[in-house]
């Protein structure tokens, strides 16, 4: 599509790959949707719970939080619970570091040089190796070093950089290249300029976030201004969408997000107009009610929801499904691009419910054939050979 459309091609910045448990990030792997946990980790039957919820909505690593040593005792049943990668978030008590990397993390969420020595590094990078552990280093605006606030007078980008090579240089000096980096703020200029400035100085993969971006609107808005500058300069390799809502709602927001970019495809992208006094149906209530009840699907298609024949039958040839408001509670649905029947208002909801689901379950199984006709012919080339080494990401 990009050779069609040049406009709409993004170049991801080059850097190296590494591993989050069997999931690959940076390098040409998707680019990845993080959430965490805010339940008490301790409690493991209700982080696991919660953490089923993220899994549910396409989370594809999921963050918990490791205060004290009842939440490390609780993270290997977590882990062990969890079908992604888990991350601990760590601060300060290296001890907490060294009990989630024996309890299965997959990662550390930590900053060497708020740990203590260099031989608590030294331990922290030991048990991460010994252990297959990666390292997320996680610099913050509301967090920076006392010497850069001095040295700076206040977080700037250069400050937020300068912290984030610092740390680097500690795990380096310990020979741990597994790291990913994030330099985060709740300020969207601070937060992009500090990115940029960082893309350039390293390349190792890249966390984006705009830290306490807000509740659900004004967050998502902050964090889409923000980070979607930087996916679309081809900036970031994982990313969470930091608000004051459920963790599963920030998921789907970072999925909407790379969607919107085409940097991601999981789910029904669905274009819909704002409503006018034309619309032949309740548009608002109608998307409302289809997001909520099409979110287990996992395969991307596109709906189109238009009120009314102005637009309705340019955008419905662009899509999988479409429907377009009528008279008389009458509307039109639109198949592959293509006018196919009419349907009546009180029939509407569920009728295209039903097709969304007819449309899914057809991609699915001709996906399926298709990766079965492949491993056929890859069988036969290695001379029946089932042998597999692929490193995955959750299927799309």
């Amino acid at each position: 599509m990009s050779s069609i459309r040049p406009w709409r091609t993004i170049e991801r910045r080059k850097s190296r790959q590494i591993m989050v448990g069997n999931v690959p990030v940076g390098g040409d792997a998707p680019i990845t949707v993080q959430t965490m946990t805010n339940t008490p980790t301790s409690d493991a039957g209700a982080t696991i719970d919660q953490i089923r919820r993220c899994e549910d909505a396409g989370a594809d690593i999921i963050r918990v939080s490791c205060p004290d040593t009842d939440s490390t005792a609780a993270l290997g049943e977590i882990v062990r619970a969890a079908e992604v990668p888990i991350v601990a978030d760590i601060h300060f008590h290296y001890k907490r570091a060294l009990e989630a990397a024996d309890a299965g993390a997959a990662c550390l969420r930590i900053n060497p040089g708020n740990i203590g020595s260099d031989e608590r590094v030294a331990e922290v990078v030991r048990a991460a190796k010994a252990n297959g552990c990666a390292i997320r280093i996680g610099v913050n605006a509301g967090s920076l070093e006392r010497d850069l606030l001095e040295k700076y007078g206040e977080p700037c980008p250069e400050a937020l950089v300068e912290s984030a090579l610092d740390h680097i240089k500690l795990l380096q000096d310990h020979d741990f290249h597994e790291y990913k980096v994030a330099v985060k703020a709740s300020d969207v200029f601070l937060a992009v300029a500090a990115y940029q400035g960082l893309a350039d100085a390293v390349d190792c993969p890249l966390h984006l976030g705009i830290t306490e971006a807000g509740g659900l609107v004004g967050g998502t808005v902050k964090s889409s201004i923000g980070m979607g500058n930087l996916l679309w300069a081809g900036i970031g390799d994982t990313l969470r969408v930091s608000l004051s809502a459920e963790p599963e709602t920030e998921v789907r927001v970072g999925f909407e997000m790379l969607k919107a970019l085409g940097l991601r495809t999981r789910g029904v992208r669905v274009v819909s107009c704002p409503s006018c006094a034309r619309q032949g149906f309740d548009v608002i209530r109608t998307v409302e009610a289809l997001e909520d009840r099409l979110q287990h699907i996992k395969v991307p298609l596109s709906l189109s929801v238009l009120g009314c024949v102005v637009n309705g039958p340019g955008e419905a040839r662009e899509t999988d499904i479409g429907i377009t408001g009528g008279g008389n509670n009458k509307h039109m649905v639109y198949l592959s691009g293509v006018t196919d029947h009419h349907v009546q208002s009180d029939d509407m909801l569920d009728h295209i419910v039903r097709l969304v689901e007819a449309k899914a379950a057809e991609i699915e199984a001709a996906e399926l054939e298709a990766r079965s006709t492949d491993a056929g012919k890859a069988d036969g080339s290695r001379g029946g050979s089932t042998k597999n080494g692929a490193q995955t990401v959750p299927a799309e």
